[in-house]
């Protein structure tokens, strides 16, 4: 099968012949339809997760069809669309038990600890657990993106911070995850402020669904965070923020943001830990949250939501290519000055 392929971190990649997956007996072998190009498929590529055993096959935001199916599968069937976290639990560690397979002991993650869905086929493990199936009339875009930065978003936005129609909602960083912040918050009703250092990205965001927009470019934190709290309710902040960028600084610029007992949704992944306004945290009593994907038990209400339209995934998709060029696509993720939208990388046509 054809596949995206490396030997060495931060080579080019190329597109080659590489083997068939290995199917286990209790996973599926999925044909990719469709699959999200990710930051995180950026980060792997450059060697930054440990997880990854060279040569390798990127790619962990799918949409596909059951190929083949393993003796022990029970809830799936060959030729069924489906959709998948990006962590793939175990379905039998405590975590999992307690319903929270995002954080399972066990995970495995296509495209990190095996090879990914840049590939027409990519082997899947403990499906029972972990597939979400998906109509097969809905846009291949909005199917894949599902696995990832939505469910990411929406876990950490809607379970965690709990977010409300009559409150406001802080998104610093408006690429691929902090857009899906905020489409989810505005599909929930809430004020939603965007920030972000490119006049791209912000315009991004007040079509997506942005109430105001923040330009941070050129101002100092405390200037940002006086522009933001000057658009909420008598200044008082914001009920919740969300970080979806990885740098310390804004991390603390959306803490500061937050009204009295406000709720701080960490998604950006970050070199190394940063300091924090923990005195802040403690006299206003906020509340900290991390937010890392979503367990395939929590899809339906998102599911609903985009089938009813009232969330349209698609929208964020600038661009649909084929698999050819997936090895540039990846490669210009390194230029300091990225396209806000997502890039989508099909193996059919696109969906409806």
């Amino acid at each position: 099968m054809k596949a995206v392929y490396f030997e060495e971190f931060g080579e080019r990649p190329v597109v080659r012949d590489v083997p068939e997956p290995v199917l286990s007996a209790s996973g599926v072998i999925v044909r990719v339809e469709a699959t999200g190009l990710c930051r995180s498929d950026w980060h792997g590529w450059l060697g930054h997760d440990a997880d990854i055993a060279l040569p390798h096959v990127p790619g962990h935001e799918l949409v596909g069809v059951i190929d083949a199916i393993g003796p022990l599968v029970r809830r799936f069937r060959v030729g069924q669309r489906v959709t998948v976290p990006f962590v793939c639990a175990c379905g039998e560690c405590p975590e999992c038990d307690s319903g929270n397979g995002q954080v399972c002991r066990n995970q495995t993650q296509p495209g990190f600890t095996h090879w990914g869905s840049y590939a027409e086929r990519v082997a899947l493990h403990h499906a029972d657990f972990n597939l979400v199936a998906v109509p097969d009339d809905l846009d291949s875009g909005a199917a894949a993106l599902l696995g990832c930065r939505f469910a990411t978003s929406y876990r950490g936005v809607v379970k965690q911070a709990r977010l409300q129609a009559d409150e406001t909602l802080v998104v610093v960083g408006c690429g691929g995850v902090g857009l899906s912040a905020v489409m989810i918050g505005r599909a929930l009703g809430a004020t939603v402020i965007a920030v972000d250092i490119s006049e791209s990205a912000l315009e991004a965001a007040s079509r997506v669904g942005a109430t105001h927009t923040v330009n941070s470019a050129g101002l100092d934190d405390a200037e940002v965070i006086e522009r933001i709290r000057s658009l909420t309710t008598d200044g008082s902040g914001a009920q919740v923020a969300v970080e979806a960028l990885g740098r310390g600084n804004t991390v603390a610029i959306a803490i500061r943001s937050l009204a009295i007992r406000g709720r701080h949704v960490q998604i950006g992944l970050l070199d190394e830990d940063p300091r924090l306004p923990l005195g802040l945290v403690i006299a206003q009593e906020l509340t900290i949250l991390g937010s890392h994907g979503m367990a395939a038990a929590e899809y339906p209400d998102l599911l609903e939501l985009v089938v009813s339209g009232r969330l349209r995934p698609q929208d964020l998709i600038t661009a649909r290519i084929p698999l050819a060029e997936a090895p540039a696509a990846l490669a210009a993720m390194s230029a300091p000055n990225q396209h806000a939208g997502v890039t989508l990388i099909e193996f059919t046509s696109p969906g409806a």
